[in-house]
C-alpha cells in the first residue's frame, strides 16, 4: 500500500523528531487501524519501505497444535506469514498518518517548551498579562511565546492584572497537565519577595549577606530575617539600600504590601524579640523549646503595635521564627513579679 513516507521523514526532520521513532509510531498507528478492519489477524505486523514509499502488513493464522500427554491444551502454532494489507486501506492510512504526525508534533513541541523552562522552576521570570475569556479564574501571562498559568490561589488578594501588563511572577511548577505543558507561577509566594531582593541586592548574590526566612500575608505585609556573613556588613543597610532605593524597588512590584526586615538570629529568644518589629519586646522567655513556644514582653502602650491590626504583626512573627509566641504586658509582668517576691520576704 502507497504512502508518501519521504514527505513524512521530511516533516518529521524539520521537527527535529528522529526517523526511529516517527516509523515506531507509524507502525503502531497503523496496525491498530488494521486491527478494526474485517477479519484482521491477531497476529500481524506493519513493515515500512520508505524508498518505495510503501507499506505492507504481515499476518500470521493460528493453526491448532496436536495434544499429547505431557500437553493435553497446547497453544495454538503460528503459520507462515502473508501479506493480508487491506485493498481500501489507503484513505484510512493516510488518515491514520496525519495523526500520527501532528501527534509527534505536539510533542515535540511539549519537549522543547519543557526544556526551555525546566531549569526555571523557582525563579523570577516577566511576562505579559494576556485575557482568556474561556478561563475567567485564571490569568495568562505569555513569555516569549508560551503561556504560563496564574491560577487564583497564587494571585494577590485585591491586585488587578491588566491585559498586555507586563509582571514579574515566581515559577512554582514545571510540569506535563492534562493540555500539554503546564508552566505555574505565582504572585503570593513568599518566595518572590526573596528573588525581588535578589535582583537589587548585591550583597544577596555574593554570599555577604543571606535572607534567613520570609513569612508574607500578599498584598498586605511581609517579614524577612536577614543576617551578615561578612565582617562589617550591614545585613538590614543592604536590603534597604542607600536612601531606602534597594527595597522601594522591591514595593514598586509588589504594590501596597509592606516590608519589615528584621535581624536573625540563632538565639530563639533574640529572634522572636527581633521578629515583633516595630514593636520592642522588653524581655522574652522560652516557655518550651521542645514546643517552640515563648511569650514576649511588650510595654502597655506598644501592645496593640506588637499585636498589629487583626493580630497580622504576631501572626507573622510565628511565622517567620517557626515560634508560637504568646505577647503580655510588661507592666503586668514586672507587678507579678514584685508581687511574688513580696510574698516570699517574712515580715520583720
Amino acid at each position: 500500500m502507497e504512502l508518501d513516507l519521504t514527505g513524512i521523514h521530511q516533516l518529521a526532520a524539520e521537527q527535529g523528531i528522529d526517523s526511529q521513532t516517527l516509523d515506531d509510531a507509524l507502525s503502531e498507528a497503523l496496525l491498530l487501524a488494521y486491527g478494526k478492519t474485517q477479519h484482521a489477524s491477531r497476529h500481524a505486523r506493519v513493515e515500512l519501505d520508505e524508498r518505495a514509499g510503501t507499506f505492507t502488513v504481515w499476518a500470521r493464522d493460528e493453526k491448532p497444535a496436536e495434544p499429547t500427554e505431557e500437553n493435553p491444551h497446547p497453544r495454538p502454532e503460528l503459520g507462515e506469514e502473508y501479506d493480508d494489507t487491506p485493498h481500501d486501506f489507503g484513505r484510512l492510512a493516510a488518515s491514520t498518518a496525519r495523526q500520527v504526525i501532528r501527534q509527534l508534533f505536539r510533542d515535540a513541541e511539549d519537549e522543547r517548551v519543557l526544556g526551555a523552562f525546566a531549569g526555571q522552576k523557582g525563579k523570577l521570570i516577566t511576562g505579559v498579562v494576556q485575557q482568556d475569556a474561556k478561563d475567567s479564574d485564571n490569568v495568562h501571562v505569555a513569555v516569549g511565546d508560551v503561556e504560563a498559568i496564574l491560577p487564583k490561589r497564587e494571585q494577590v488578594p485585591g491586585e488587578r492584572y491588566r491585559h498586555g501588563q507586563r509582571l514579574r511572577v515566581y515559577v512554582v511548577t514545571v510540569g506535563r497537565g492534562l493540555k500539554g505543558p503546564e508552566i505555574v507561577v505565582s504572585r503570593s509566594h513568599p518566595e518572590l519577595v526573596r528573588r525581588l531582593f535578589e535582583r537589587e541586592v548585591p550583597e544577596l548574590v555574593s554570599g555577604a549577606v543571606s535572607i534567613m526566612a520570609v513569612a508574607r500575608e500578599a498584598g498586605a505585609r511581609t517579614k524577612i530575617a536577614v543576617r551578615a556573613n561578612a565582617e562589617g556588613v550591614n545585613p538590614k543597610g543592604a536590603l534597604i539600600g542607600p536612601g531606602g532605593a534597594r527595597v522601594r524597588a522591591v514595593m514598586e512590584n509588589l504594590g501596597p504590601e509592606k516590608i519589615d526586615i528584621v535581624d536573625w538570629s540563632k538565639d530563639p529568644a533574640q529572634f522572636v524579640a527581633s521578629a515583633l518589629s516595630p514593636a520592642v519586646a522588653t524581655g522574652v522567655t522560652i516557655v518550651s523549646e521542645k514546643n517552640k513556644t515563648a511569650v514576649a514582653f511588650i510595654h502597655d502602650d506598644q501592645l496593640s503595635l506588637a499585636i498589629g491590626k487583626e493580630g497580622q504583626n504576631a501572626r507573622l512573627a510565628a511565622k517567620l521564627t517557626g515560634w508560637k509566641i504568646g505577647i503580655e504586658s510588661a507592666e503586668a509582668h514586672q507587678a507579678q513579679l514584685q508581687q511574688a517576691a513580696t510574698a516570699e520576704t517574712p515580715d520583720a
